[in-house]
């Protein structure tokens, strides 16, 4: 065997086993992109039928074509290592970034969790309880809020997407939503949607008519949009499972005050809704935290951003945007 021979031996073993740990990865952790998940499958099957082919012997293939897709096959291989770097970004993405300045509130009476002058965070060992500083809420939609925007003090995803495209239409939005007085209708609405609106300097949570509360919200020049129900009243409401673990992320009343709650690691969805029962969330609805859906970050009271989930995807295109 020559040396050339061996290498590409050795090479297409390596992108052969890279490809399958790619693609294990995505579909373990759940990463929710289908079409992306049909990709990484192709490049494994190809993988490995040229693997089975160079050791059965290219030199046995004496039709042409049959060679020629051979080799395009075998270049197939350049792109193993870029969707292995894509899936390990993507993986990392999902780990919540530490927040030395959030307040030790492990041994805090809940009661006592409340908003300051100033953005407030709070780490009770297993959620982070964000209070961001702000005047008005506000849903922004199509084009990704800027980080350079002073008035910013929190950015977040917000409601659902239908479809994933690089294209913005407000049809593409999930729920009944309303952008800052303007209402939009959405063919996607589901039973088990909750609304959350900002309007008249007041927040709401309606579960009963969330329709009715997005017009009336827009109706007085505000915003608002639809989310999955997790808390009413303090009572569960989701009744649907989730991934089996991932850090998650809730829109919630607690104590009177509107918030938003992060698992500070990653743990299992019925967790999540275990610890905000014990924190004594009031009302809450749920916030997409799958890789890239979780781009988020808030203001210091320097000015300085802090970045919590940085990858954000071309293809999401609404935000809940808190501001001073």
């Amino acid at each position: 065997m020559s040396i050339r021979r061996g290498l590409f031996g050795i090479w297409l073993m390596a992108m052969t086993l890279l490809s399958l740990g790619a693609f294990t990865t995505y579909y373990v952790a759940q990463m929710r992109l289908t079409i992306l998940q049909d990709a990484y499958l192709a490049l494994c099957v190809l993988q490995l039928t040229t693997l089975l082919i160079y050791l059965w012997g290219p030199e046995k293939l004496k039709f042409r074509p049959l060679k020629a897709l051979y080799h395009l096959f075998f270049a197939s291989s350049l792109f193993v290592i870029p969707a292995f770097v894509f899936i390990f970004f993507a993986l990392v993405s999902q780990y919540h970034t530490r927040i030395p300045e959030s307040i030790n509130a492990e041994n805090m009476d809940p009661g006592d969790i409340l908003p300051g002058e100033e953005t407030q965070i709070y780490n009770t060992g297993s959620l982070y309880i964000f209070f961001p500083e702000y005047s008005n809420i506000e849903l922004v939609c199509k084009d990704r809020p800027s980080k350079r925007d002073t008035s910013v003090t929190w950015c977040c995803g917000a409601a659902f997407q239908h479809t994933v495209s690089l294209g913005f239409s407000q049809i593409n939005v999930e729920g009944d939503h309303a952008v800052s007085g303007a209402y939009y209708e959405s063919p996607y609405n589901k039973d088990s949607f909750a609304a959350f609106t900002y309007a008249n300097n007041e927040f709401s949570f309606e579960f009963t008519e969330p329709t009715l509360a997005i017009k009336k919200a827009a109706e007085a020049g505000g915003s608002g949009f639809m989310q999955f129900g997790l808390i009413h009243d303090g009572e569960v409401v989701m009744d649907f499972k989730m991934p089996r673990t991932r850090c998650f992320r809730t829109l919630a009343e607690l104590n009177g005050n509107v918030c938003i709650i992060d698992s500070v690691n990653m743990m299992h969805f019925d967790d999540f809704l275990a610890e905000l029962r014990d924190l004594g969330v009031t009302n809450a609805v749920y916030m997409d935290m799958g890789a890239g859906w979780n781009y988020s970050w808030y203001r210091r009271a320097s000015g300085k951003v802090k970045t919590l989930f940085g990858l954000p995807v071309p293809w999401s295109h609404n935000w809940i945007v808190f501001k001073s």
